[in-house]
């Protein structure tokens, strides 16, 4: 799978963190950052751009899912200086020990339907029939997840299914939406067809939905995965990916690192530092960013905004 970039800079970055001393960042021109495919366009048009104008160092992203990011760093395929994870729990239990020690989370979301009101699938939203019996109509190939070996919007979407079976009292709807869902490889693909209006519906981030202009139907609480008070509810469900990696249903946060013996270790700071303090461009972008940032682990001072 191939990562995917896009250079887009804006001028600035409100809300954008703003680094406490030019020692900060390391001697190189740029710092490399591999991140989740569901923050591709908020890096690129926001954060990336902002950072190369208020510090002199270029952003170089790459987007991939998740579970295929850490794979990735473990095999030593590749060596950014800064992981961004839209899963802490698997960055920490993948990245901690070896390739890590420490993380700023900053962010939280909540996952839902982006879909195109010119489609039977969208009309019936549209109307206000359930989620569940508008999906389930749905032809084949018009409805899409991201793979949940990949990505953990994917597991994510999974996970939803089943605590939605349990909610709604919907015998066998979870195997079946799961089995009869398109699995897309590349989550930064996942919404092409729907924006086109070629597949009717996707299992997707809030802010993916807020950053391509389509309507999104977000899912109660009770399985979006965006209240920590459902934390106990969201554990209720797992799903195993073919790794063998066993995930258990938790609030959705991103986090970041730099990644140990980093080529630029103090630019990878300086970049999580500045992503953490861009809370307001976060917040437009979609995300949720209440209660953030917050480090984990052994944090080196400097990393969080004051």
């Amino acid at each position: 799978m191939r990562g995917h970039t896009r250079r887009s800079v804006l001028a600035g970055l409100a809300g954008g963190g703003v680094l406490g001393t030019a020692g900060c960042l390391g001697t190189s021109d740029h710092v490399s950052v591999l991140a989740a495919g569901s923050l591709a366009a908020v890096l690129e048009d926001r954060v990336g751009g902002a950072f190369e104008n208020q510090t002199g160092t270029a952003y170089r992203g790459s987007y991939y899912g998740s579970n295929a990011i850490m794979r990735m760093i473990e095999d030593r395929q590749a060596h950014p200086d800064v992981a961004v994870s839209a899963d802490a729990g698997l960055l920490r239990d993948r990245l901690y020990g070896d390739h890590a020690d420490w993380d700023v989370a900053f962010a939280s979301n909540a996952i839902g339907l982006a879909y195109s009101p010119e489609t039977r699938v969208g009309d019936r939203l549209e109307r206000g029939e359930p989620w569940y019996e508008a999906v389930m109509a749905a032809e084949d190939g018009a409805f899409a997840i991201s793979d949940p070996n990949l990505d953990p919007l994917g597991y994510r979407a999974i996970l939803a299914f089943r605590l939605a079976e349990a909610e709604h009292d919907l015998d066998g709807f979870a195997d079946a939406l799961a089995d009869a869902a398109y699995r897309e490889p590349e989550e930064p693909r996942l919404l092409a067809g729907v924006e086109s209006g070629n597949r009717a519906a996707a299992v997707a981030y809030r802010n993916m939905a807020v950053e391509r202009d389509l309507p999104f139907y977000e899912f109660p609480d009770a399985y979006n995965f965006s209240n920590p008070a459902y934390a106990s509810q969201y554990a209720a469900v797992s799903y195993t990916t073919d790794e063998g990696y066993t995930v258990v249903g938790t609030p959705i946060v991103y986090a970041a690192t730099v990644v140990e013996g980093a080529d630029d270790a103090g630019a990878g700071r300086a970049f999580v530092r500045f992503l953490a303090g861009a809370q307001s461009g976060l917040e437009r972008a979609g995300l949720r960013v209440d209660g953030f940032p917050q480090a984990h682990g052994d944090a080196p001072d400097g990393v969080t905004p004051e």
